[in-house]
């Protein structure tokens, strides 16, 4: 064999070899034993939901060989700490919906797209330093004997205590809900089109309206209790929490109409340890089967678009993805919400506080 024969021979295996590794992800594959003898840690809110979380990633794990360790629950001032003092433990976290948009670059890495398959993903879904984890809503929840001939319809009933008397309860879990203030908003007679500090004033004022018995909750499990015991006439909910108190027999029903839209994030911490783990999991947690996984035994929507989870009746009726509820459904102004994040925060635990 000539040497012009071995060096075209060596060039197409070259040329072989990088058009192999050029391949594009494909969301819920990882390459056999690619992980093998690393550990990576996967921060998440604990619970039945991290719980399944770690149960879709099981094949990742089994596949890639890697050591998967669950730490949490995701707290912000914990991951500040690790990247000030540059010793990130974390390689995955997943986020409530405002943490990727108010500390992209800071606290999160912008993700390179070229290493994710997002193409199953809801269009828009993917932000710059996080993809969605899993979907899920706000809904308004109705007691069902408190308004039997005429029950709300909307958010614009929320606010109106003369039609509609009673207790409202509202999300205060920590974070401030821009989508709440903006319905507040527009029963206040405003306009969203284009948000001011104004605007914010006359939310948080038209919510203060609501009067000394509306009821600020803290938790999910709060919100949760509350319906089962019927303690209020309305309330916002996530909807995982109001499935889970429509099955053990709160006589509340959902208002679809304008129901807010949320959902978690995965990111990648500023000088993660293991970046092409970080990504590897990601990628594995977007597919299908993961998804599939996810929705079954935590409840909450799956984000690839072609996941078929199998689910009883109640729980199926409050995911978030079906046509139907896709169109009733709000999206708030992220971007504004996040540039005004500390200002809205300061004036919504004042709100809270009753002042």
């Amino acid at each position: 064999m000539n040497i012009k024969l071995l060096s075209i021979i060596g060039l197409s295996l070259l040329s072989g070899t990088q058009a192999f590794a050029e391949q594009p992800p494909i969301a819920g594959e990882v390459t056999a034993g690619s992980l093998k003898g690393k550990t990576l840690i996967f921060t998440s809110h604990g619970g039945i939901y991290q719980a399944g979380q770690m149960a879709a990633l099981k094949s990742f794990v089994e596949k890639s060989g890697v050591r998967l360790i669950g730490d949490g629950p995701t707290e912000m001032a914990k991951l500040q700490a690790q990247v000030a003092s540059n010793n990130v433990l974390w390689d995955v976290v997943d986020t409530s919906d405002f943490a990727p948009h108010v500390h992209c670059g800071t606290l999160f890495q912008k993700l390179d797209y070229t290493k994710l398959d997002i193409s199953n993903l809801t269009a828009g879904q993917a932000a710059p330093c996080g993809v969605p984890s899993m979907n899920y809503g706000i809904v308004l929840m109705v007691k069902n004997s408190s308004y039997r001939n005429n029950p709300p319809k909307n958010w614009q009933d929320f606010f109106d205590t003369v039609n509609f008397p009673g207790i409202r309860g509202i999300d205060d879990h920590g974070e401030i809900r821009g989508g709440i203030i903006e319905q507040a908003i527009l029963a206040a007679g405003g306009s969203v089109d284009h948000l001011t500090l104004d605007a914010i004033d006359l939310g948080l004022n038209k919510i203060r309206e609501l009067g000394g018995d509306t009821v600020f909750w803290k938790t999910g499990a709060e919100s949760q209790q509350l319906a089962e015991a019927g303690e209020v006439d309305m309330l916002m909910m996530w909807t995982g929490r109001a499935m889970a108190a429509v099955k053990n027999g709160a006589d509340y029903s959902p208002v679809w109409q304008d129901w807010l839209v949320v959902m978690d994030y995965l990111t990648i911490p500023i000088n993660a340890k293991n970046e092409q783990g970080s990504y590897a999991l990601i990628n594995a947690y977007l597919g299908k089967e993961a998804q599939e996984i996810m929705t079954e035994q935590t409840a909450y929507t799956p984000v690839h678009k072609e996941a078929k989870p199998k689910l009883d009746e109640i729980t199926a009726d409050f995911m978030v993805n079906t046509p139907e509820r896709i169109k009733q459904g709000y999206q708030w102004n992220i971007p504004f919400w996040t540039e005004h994040f500390q200002i809205t925060s300061e004036k919504w635990a004042a709100l809270a506080a009753g002042y």
